[in-house]
């Protein structure tokens, strides 16, 4: 080992000589600034003037005041080269002795990467031709005590980019930022989208005495003046749903909706939901919508309907695979779809495959399984899947056709589950015996089985008119549209187990 490699500083080390220099500062009287404004970002700076030569520039001495992190610095006798980044990007500051106060001088020279600074001063090219801010006046806004991760490799630690994204953002902006401002567009997209189609965005409770609307298992809280257990919702339906009721035709939510479920790269607790309405509607009136949705957040973010995902190109212009559920699963199982809808004949295949059967699962149960086994996973491109079994649909309305389905599709993409949509059962008779065969398989295991709901079905009691609804992933949509492999790279802040003690 070297003497330099043995004297190397430590990171605390590093901290510690940062943390002198702040003390140094608050003994001069420095404290946070809270006044500076800056009039302009670098990405402004490089749009106006990125053409413009340097005598030019000299000549009109264009003022600009940035603001940002110190990313780069190098120091030349009595001047500085001071790279500032801000959200639109960088821009060099050159802070010069003869320009600047005895203190503002001693600042630059102490600068460290990391630093939040002000720089006011006018734009010129210096003689390698840089668009850079002629500082006049320098003003540290915000000591960066900690040193940020090695520059030249950013930060690579995947669970410490999750854990504090805020680093991940500093080391790796140029990668990650533009995943979380697309996922601001994608918002702002299906908003535009449903209330130019007259559709009111609406906020339903989070807190609830019965969380329903999903096979799922939920969080448990528990309130203290009321003396009353809650759950936090798996999904907004239900109370969404009570609203055409009362009258509203179309309403939408995009809310958080928490689930206590296992975590992986499609899951978090925790997560995103857009769910929409539309009284006197069809789950087939909403293929269309759907798809004129997705293809268009598509063409606006990327230019195109193609989108890449992964090594797939996926194209999501319209015309979308349909697929019905039993035919495709019975067909991958090599039976008949006849088979399918006759619980023992169904159960043989399943245990032919090898494919776990669901607590109390009957025939519906079990197709839905074998499809969820052999088919799912080969949905590539965008594919309708159509014809559910009632019996995993409690809240979808029958067929009038054929009663052993409900009129309900989900949307696949590359494999997995992307929307949910089906017509609503709004008959409370028909509602209140399915709750209570979903009652009858919790007593058989299954704990995410749809709990009763008694005051919704005293709701459609007062008449539902006929509806159909619609539920999307934003998490995954967004993941979708910014080729993202796990959830945790479209969420700032996902849920992580606590760090572990050094």
């Amino acid at each position: 080992m070297s003497s330099e490699q043995r004297h190397a500083p430590t990171e605390d080390d590093l901290t510690a000589t940062r943390r002198a220099k702040l003390a140094e500062l608050r003994a001069q009287g420095w404290s946070y600034p809270n006044h500076f404004t800056p009039t302009k970002h670098a990405g402004e700076l490089h749009a106006a003037f990125g053409e413009t030569d340097g005598a030019q520039l000299d000549e009109a001495k264009h003022p600009a005041t940035v603001a940002g992190r110190v990313v780069a610095k190098r120091a030349f006798g009595q001047a500085s080269f001071v790279v500032v980044e801000d959200v639109t990007g960088r821009i060099q500051t050159y802070l010069r002795r003869d320009q600047l106060t005895p203190e503002e001088h001693a600042l630059a020279k102490s600068l460290d990467l990391g630093d939040l600074i002000g720089v006011a001063g006018w734009v010129f090219r210096t003689r390698t031709g840089e668009l850079s801010v002629h500082g006049t006046s320098v003003v540290l806004l915000a000591k960066c005590v900690h040193p940020l991760p090695e520059k030249w490799h950013g930060l690579t630690d995947v669970e410490i980019r999750y854990r504090k994204r805020y680093l991940d953002l500093i080391a790796n902006g140029a990668e990650s930022r533009p995943v979380f401002l697309s996922r601001s567009k994608i918002l702002a997209g299906i908003r535009s989208f449903l209330v130019a189609r007259d559709y009111v965005e609406v906020e339903t409770p989070i807190l609830q005495s019965i969380a329903g609307g999903a096979a799922a298992r939920p969080f448990l809280t528990h309130h203290n003046t009321l003396d009353m257990e809650l759950q936090l919702r798996i999904a907004p339906e239900l109370f969404l749903k009570r609203l055409l009721v009362g009258g509203f035709e179309r309403v939408f939510e995009i809310g958080r909706n928490f689930r206590n479920e296992g975590i992986s790269t499609q899951h978090n607790p925790e997560f995103t939901m857009l769910e929409f309405y539309q009284a006197y509607a069809t789950c087939d009136d909403l293929l269309p919508l759907v798809e004129e949705m997705i293809g268009g957040l598509a063409l606006a973010l990327h230019g195109t309907t193609k989108v890449k995902y992964g090594e797939h190109d996926i194209e999501l212009g319209a015309g979308w695979t349909r697929l019905s559920l039993i035919d495709a699963a019975a067909a991958a199982a090599g039976c008949a779809p006849h088979d399918l809808r006759n619980e023992p004949k169904a159960r043989a295949v399943a245990q032919q495959h090898g494919v776990p059967i669901p607590p109390g699962a009957g025939a519906g149960g079990i197709a839905t399984a074998l499809f969820e086994h052999f088919v799912e996973p080969t949905l590539i491109q965008p594919t309708f899947v159509t014809g559910f079994p009632a019996e995993v649909s409690p809240l979808a309305r029958a067929n009038d056709d054929d009663p052993f389905v409900v009129d309900r599709f989900e949307l696949y993409v590359v494999g997995r589950e992307l929307a949910n949509g089906f017509s609503e059962l709004n008959d409370p008779d028909d509602q209140r015996a399915r709750f209570l065969k979903q009652l009858e398989n919790r007593g058989q295991g299954d704990d995410e089985a749809h709990p009763m709901d008694e005051d919704y079905v005293h709701a459609l009691e007062h008449g539902m008119p006929p509806a159909a609804g619609c539920g999307i992933g934003v998490d995954r949509l967004t993941m979708l549209l910014c080729n993202a492999q796990s959830i945790r790279d479209v969420v700032l802040f996902p849920l992580l187990r606590p760090a572990a003690k050094a």
